[in-house]
């Protein structure tokens, strides 16, 4: 029994050698006694199995046969799992180098064979087998390689796993495919050349409009990029080809469109460029590529670009249009720091600017074309520039610079145009908005150097809205006043807010007043109200002596004695320029309230007292000056409302011209306002402001010259200038400096070094 297992084993030994599994199974040993149990011992071989001298040839033979099968796309005539398994076991027995020089070997040879197909067209065909007819066949046998590649690699698996693996200098089965192809197809001349003339001219062709198999261009410059040939073979000539288009085309179309159309034309190329990327360009071409397209169509073109259109952008508020030129022009190296200065340029002198605020016929809307324009300016800054710091700044340094090459002007104008938004009969702006006007003109004024031109007009037209009762609302001038304290401080505001404590004693003092004139044995027919004006705080006002009335000069005594009694030391000037009244007048249409000014109000109380006067007989009788007469007679018989008739007719009152109450008079309001003629005051007052805000200014440096020699004792000319720049808040040019420096010396505050004439001392 056991001599009969023993042949079994040598039979089974023999068949599995010619398997080749290497795998035996060993039965247990006969158990002593009959009937005990079996056992399965397994053990290695003693000998490794060993090959028929065939062996290795004819496996090899099979997988040639199965991977030249594969290369003519014929059907294999084995299992690919047998096929697999043929390697494994070539491997196993060492037989990997000589199985992968041989496999090369095929490879190789196929490669060469299909290079013919390029290299041997008939050359007489060659030109009519188009480029793109090139290109699909070069595709076709790029793809069939690849397919061909993977099918032979997962057969020879085994030894790209093990072999290959263990082999840091041996590429693998899918490299040595690709190695095959770039050595023998892509490398060649000929091929190369003509593939990518193929590729570019494709592109061409799409950037001109056409449309073109994108996936075909995918697929060959993913070849080049797989067989690491795509940046020396294409990448090169297609930048260099895209700057020379580009570069062509940005000369012709800077000369042909106008700005807007050129900066869409840009976009719309930047956009087709990243599209191309996407769809079959390589990653690492892109940022080479819209470099080379940016400096092209706006590098080289920056400065044309804004000449040409930047001011039309502005000028006709083109949003979409400045945006795209912001986000193109962020793109280009130094791009952003010149359209900065031209845009600082637009707006110090080219557009609004140098134009309006140099040009004093427009000086009636400089402040709402100023407002206008920085609204427009911000909005673009905020929505175009994207809130750009350096823009936002530049912006307001461009301000800053052309609202004060105009000195004083347009401080003078902002006050006044404040004077027009607060007074009363403005209804063209609820509180809200006129909050907004209010927060608007602080930006402005923000801008302005001579701030106490400003004040000085601001107070002279607040004073007239105080004291008329003209102004719209207590709680928008209190608005108003607040912001110029948080923009200036307190001692800018101090003489503001207290002409405003000023109007709210005078209330009280009147109420006192009426309960002492209830009191009186005599009481007065006539009701006067007085304002109590500090002089420091109030502008300053002319006197001027007019002959009252016997009831109205005793009425001014009684108020005189009345207040002098409570505030002894004081002294009161009566202001006539600034009186008004309300007259009852009889006309022929019945009774009517006239409200005048005091001056109105004395020409017309003679006609009480006669019928008709002459110019130089009201002058006598009333005391008032010339020009201010004339005015009033004018305002009284030629304005809207006629309550004097003048002989002759006509606008301007001249000499010998009489006047008559004119009974007539009809109007259909009851109470009548009768406007002054401020005209030709006007421009005096404007004057005599500026002169007095130039004499306060030459105060100011005095004080200041004195301030820095009493801390210093001495100190150089050049020094003190520097040192009066810094502490000074309002222009003032280098000659004005000397010449308060000299009247100084003058009066003995400093001296002049005797060695040298350029350096002060202080005079204790």
């Amino acid at each position: 029994m056991a001599e009969d297992i023993r042949q079994n084993k040598i039979a089974s030994f023999s068949g599995l050698a010619e398997n080749s599994n290497g795998v035996t199974k060993t039965p247990a040993a006969m158990a002593s006694k009959t009937g005990a149990s079996k056992k399965l011992v397994i053990k290695n071989f003693k000998d490794r199995p060993k090959m028929t001298e065939t062996y290795t040839e004819d496996t090899w033979l099979k997988l040639r046969d199965a991977v030249g099968a594969i290369q003519n796309s014929t059907s294999i005539k084995y299992n690919l799992e047998e096929l697999y398994q043929a390697v494994e076991n070539l491997c196993s027995y060492k037989v990997s180098p000589m199985l992968y020089k041989q496999l090369r070997q095929v490879c190789e040879d196929h490669v060469q064979a299909q290079i013919q197909q390029f290299k041997e067209y008939p050359l007489l065909n060659i030109d009519s087998l188009d480029n793109l007819s090139f290109l699909k066949r070069m595709n076709r046998c790029w793809q069939d390689h690849c397919r061909q590649t993977i099918m032979i690699r997962s057969i020879f698996l085994f030894l790209d796993r093990t072999y290959v693996l263990q082999n840091s200098l041996l590429p693998s089965i899918w490299d040595t495919g690709l190695e095959l192809f770039r050595t023998h197809i892509v490398s060649d001349g000929v091929v190369q050349n003509r593939t990518v003339e193929g590729i570019l001219e494709q592109i061409e062709q799409e950037r001109n409009g056409e449309t073109v198999d994108r996936s075909l261009l995918r697929s060959l410059l993913g070849m080049l990029s797989d067989l690491q040939v795509y940046k020396e073979s294409f990448e090169q000539r297609f930048l260099m080809e895209t700057n020379c288009l580009y570069a062509a085309e940005g000369q012709r179309l800077m000369l042909e469109r106008d700005v807007p159309e050129y900066l869409h034309h840009v976009a719309r190329r930047l956009e087709e460029e990243n599209d191309r990327v996407i769809s079959y360009l390589d990653q690492s071409t892109q940022k080479p590529l819209i470099s080379a397209i940016e400096k092209q169509l706006l590098g080289e073109h920056m400065t044309a670009i804004l000449q040409k259109g930047l001011s039309t952008l502005l000028d006709e508020n083109r949003v979409t249009e400045l945006t795209l030129l912001y986000q193109l022009f962020s793109k280009v190296k130094g791009g952003l720091p010149v359209l900065l200065q031209f845009w600082r340029d637009y707006i110090k002198v080219e557009s609004f600017g140098g134009e309006v605020v140099g040009s004093p016929e427009k000086d009636k809307d400089m402040v709402q074309e100023l407002l206008d324009f920085k609204d427009k300016m911000d909005h673009v800054a905020q929505r175009c520039f994207q809130r750009n710091e350096t823009f936002i700044n530049a912006m307001k340094e461009a301000f800053e610079s052309f609202i004060n090459k105009r000195p004083n002007k347009p401080a003078e104008l902002i006050a006044k145009y404040v004077d027009s938004k607060l007074r009363a009969g403005n209804k063209e702006a609820t509180e809200e908005e006129l909050e907004r006007i209010l927060d608007k003109i602080m930006i402005i004024f923000r801008f302005i150097h001579g701030k106490d031109v400003f004040e000085a007009f601001y107070k002279k037209d607040l004073a007239k809205r105080l004291l008329v009762g003209k102004s719209a609302s207590v709680d928008a001038e209190k608005s108003m006043l607040s912001k110029l304290k948080h923009e200036c401080g307190a001692a800018f505001t101090s003489k503001l807010e207290g002409m405003f404590k000023d109007m709210e004693l005078s209330k009280d003092i009147m109420i006192q007043f009426k309960q002492y004139m209830q009191n009186q044995s005599e009481p007065s027919n006539i009701e006067l109200t007085v304002n109590i004006l500090t002089m420091g705080y109030w502008p300053t006002y002319t006197p001027m002596e007019v002959h009252l009335p016997t009831e109205m000069v005793k009425l001014q005594e009684v108020f005189k004695m009345f207040y002098l009694g409570k505030h002894s030391g004081r002294k009161l000037q009566w202001q006539p320029t600034l009186g008004h009244a309300v007259l009852k007048a009889e006309f022929k249409e019945g009774k009517k309230e006239l409200q005048v000014s005091l001056f109105q109000t004395l020409v017309l109380l003679m006609f009480n007292e006669g019928e008709e006067f002459t110019v130089e007989e009201i002058h006598t009788a009333t005391g008032i000056e010339d020009g201010e007469l004339r005015r009033t007679l004018q305002s009284l018989a030629c304005g809207k409302a006629r309550v004097l008739n003048k002989n002759p007719r006509g606008k301007d009152v001249e000499d010998g011209d009489r006047f008559n109450f004119n009974n007539d008079f009809k109007h259909k309001l009851f109470r009548i306002k009768i406007n002054q003629i401020q005209m030709k005051e006007t421009v005096e007052e404007q004057v005599s402001t500026t002169e007095r805000v130039f004499q306060d200014r030459q105060y100011q440096i005095d004080a200041a010259v004195v301030r820095i020699m009493k801390m210093r004792k001495t100190l150089s000319h050049n020094l003190l200038v520097s040192e009066l720049y810094n502490q000074l808040k309002f222009p003032v040019k280098p000659g004005d400096l000397k010449k308060r420096i000299e009247s100084l010396i003058d009066r003995d505050y400093m001296e002049r070094d005797k060695e040298s004439p350029n350096q002060y001392h202080y005079v204790a």
